[in-house]
């Protein structure tokens, strides 16, 4: 992955294919990050009340007479239930009348949405460039050791969830990463055990 990085910085474009969308388009090189942070839908069951879904039937009925709402349908699904499982992803494209693959695609391309639920503690790992130099990929790795989860995942008992962001803004602490927006710097690999420790109790 390295090595594609590398690449990709030099060329600073990428194509990439989107079900439902353009054949083929070009996306810059700050939006690679989400491409490579490839999302995965949670095995945690899912727990949707009948006024979540109330609510997201109203927002379908306001726009499914207009396919370009479909950003904001699922903007509004996410903000009802904290995320975009599948089964959410399929009451929006059977309201919407567009391809599951469609709200897929969506979902999976725009770091805004999530597809699996916030943990108790949410951490998430700087992969800006002024952390990423500083070793904050190996923060990330050593997190998702640790826990047993990738980025955009939660473990299976809800109490951690992981995400790689571009910078939050703390970068005279590089490598950063935060639980719960706390912020813990200048860390390295071999002090995420004993961080992870305090809140695994």
């Amino acid at each position: 992955m390295f090595f594609l990085w590398t690449f990709l910085s030099q060329i600073g474009i990428i194509t990439r294919y989107v079900c439902g969308e353009k054949p083929l388009y070009i996306v810059s090189i700050f939006e690679m990050e989400e491409l490579l942070m490839l999302k995965k839908i949670s095995s945690i069951p899912f727990k949707g009340t009948p006024e979540q879904k109330a609510k997201l039937d109203a927002v379908i009925a306001e726009c499914k007479d207009d396919k370009s709402q479909l950003m904001h349908v699922m903007q509004e699904a996410q903000g009802i239930y904290g995320y975009l499982p599948r089964e959410v992803q399929v009451m929006i494209a059977e309201g919407m009348d567009v391809p599951l693959e469609k709200v897929y695609g969506v979902a999976t391309f725009y770091a805004q949405f999530s597809l699996s639920p916030k943990g108790e503690y949410d951490i998430s790992v700087c992969l800006g460039t002024a952390c990423y130099v500083k070793g904050s990929q190996q923060i990330l790795d050593k997190i998702s050791e640790v826990l047993g989860i990738g980025a955009g995942e939660c473990t299976d008992d809800g109490k951690f969830s992981l995400e790689a962001c571009r910078c939050i803004g703390a970068c005279g602490l590089a490598p950063v990463f935060t639980i719960n927006g706390e912020v813990y710097g200048k860390v390295t690999a071999d002090d995420i055990p004993g961080i992870l420790a305090k809140y695994m109790n």
